[in-house]
């Protein structure tokens, strides 16, 4: 776990090692979070939380270039879309 600057604040990254596999990602901002492909967007969808899913990223870095293949509504309701940068989308759920 550490600390990810977005737009010049924090959000808490999240890097768990897992064998023979990329490792699964997450970065936590105040009103939501992005994550690998490895989570579950409609298990987020259920939950009503405001989650974005990148997908081929093995660093924190990656995460923030790769673009948004997948979101909950609430966080389209943030001003979220697909295809945008996931540093687009935290900068949004950052506060």
């Amino acid at each position: 776990m550490g600390q990810v600057e977005v737009g010049g604040r924090k959000a808490l990254g999240v890097r768990v090692e897992l064998p023979g596999s990329p490792p699964l990602l997450l970065i936590v901002a105040e009103r939501g979070f992005v994550m690998c492909g490895f989570l579950n967007v409609e298990a987020a969808e259920r939950l009503g939380v405001a989650a974005v899913m990148v997908s081929g990223v093995r660093t924190f870095e990656d995460v923030l270039e790769a673009p948004v293949r997948a979101c909950t509504s609430r966080a389209r309701e943030l001003g979220v879309e697909e295809g945008m940068k996931g540093r687009e989308a935290l900068e949004l759920m950052i506060g």
